[in-house]
């Protein structure tokens, strides 16, 4: 049996965030008649007729940059003591071979940051965010800008019949805002594992200058390896916080999948009412799912100071984290 390795918990958090959504959307009767996937077939993925997703004209760095200026703006931050800037997700930016990191920073007028990208894809932002407290836990500039700017939709075959199980991935850049205090949301420990047995089992095709994402072979296993993996890392964020499964006040998921939202749920014991079910609102939002949740948690008044939420993230890889978060309140 592996010795489990015991992690030092994160110093700092979330001092505010902000998800900006696009201008335009993905229909699924458009998605029909590029495809010829009955409709029926499509919802059973979708769960929603229209989803968030960018315009041919919009770039996701510069909605990331939007809501980057919106929470310096917003908690009143010099970007003088903004020194880390992160731009997470798949890894195909708006263009090739450039930082967007960077080019937002340039924008904010943050200007003595080190800016650079991390690529876990829908794992991207959760990972971002332990990079970023991991930097600033070694002192210098007090705060850290996550912004999560996949762009999801274009890298989905609409016309390809095989590409339905993504249908459903749309768009919504974000920006988190870390401290090591004075947080909204404290990250009190987190877990994370690649399994990379899955590494080969989508990978990307170059088509009339495009990024698609294709699903390689009929390899099966890939749901067992996700009831496998998020129940381990929810082991262990609660065996390091010396708590139980009854203490979890909200799960929170990314939107890619229903089914296997409610069989997680299931399988760790946690009712559905301390989830949220965005299926009908939104697509797959990649990394910005748990953030568009906590939103509403905030907006709707569902969160209570000293609540203990942990946010699943996965990516192709295939990778799994569990963040633990412990609400302040403001």
């Amino acid at each position: 049996m592996t010795e489990r390795i015991p992690r030092a918990r994160p110093a700092g958090g979330i001092v505010d965030f902000e998800v900006v959504l696009p201008s335009s959307a993905v229909d699924v009767h458009e998605l029909h008649a590029s495809s010829g996937v009955p409709v029926a077939d499509i919802l059973a993925i979708t769960h929603t007729e229209r989803f968030p997703a960018l315009d041919e004209d919009e770039t996701a760095w510069e909605l990331a940059a939007a809501a980057g200026r919106t929470v310096l703006e917003r908690t009143g931050t010099d970007p003088d003591t903004v020194g880390l800037v992160l731009y997470a997700g798949s890894g195909e930016w708006d263009l090739p071979f450039w930082s967007p990191a960077a080019k937002v920073a340039d924008v904010l007028g943050i200007r003595h940051a080190h800016c650079f990208e991390v690529a876990n894809f829908c794992n991207g932002g959760m990972t971002a965010v332990r990079t970023a407290l991991a930097e600033l836990a070694l002192g210098g500039a007090p705060h850290a800008l996550v912004l999560i700017g996949d762009r999801l939709s274009r890298l989905v075959d609409h016309e390809d019949p095989e590409s339905r199980a993504l249908f459903n991935f749309g768009d919504a850049p974000a920006a988190l805002l870390l401290g090591r205090e004075d947080c909204l949301f404290d990250v009190v420990a987190s877990s994370a594992r690649t399994d990379p047995s899955w590494a080969d089992y989508y990978s990307g095709d170059v088509e009339d200058d495009r990024v698609l994402m294709r699903r390689r072979g009929r390899r099966q296993g890939l749901g067992d390896a996700y009831l496998e993996n998020f129940p381990a890392r929810v082991d262990d964020v609660l065996t390091d916080l010396g708590k139980d499964i009854a203490d979890v006040d909200r799960f929170l998921i990314n939107q890619g999948d229903k089914g296997m939202h409610e069989k997680l749920l299931a399988r760790l014991g946690i009712p559905p009412e301390k989830s949220v079910f965005n299926y009908h609102r939104y697509g797959h939002m990649g990394g910005s799912d748990p953030f568009l949740a906590l939103g509403d948690l905030r907006a709707e008044g569902r969160l209570r100071t000293g609540d203990l939420v942990l946010v699943a993230a996965s990516g192709m890889g295939f990778s799994w984290s569990v963040t633990a978060l412990e609400y302040r309140g403001r």
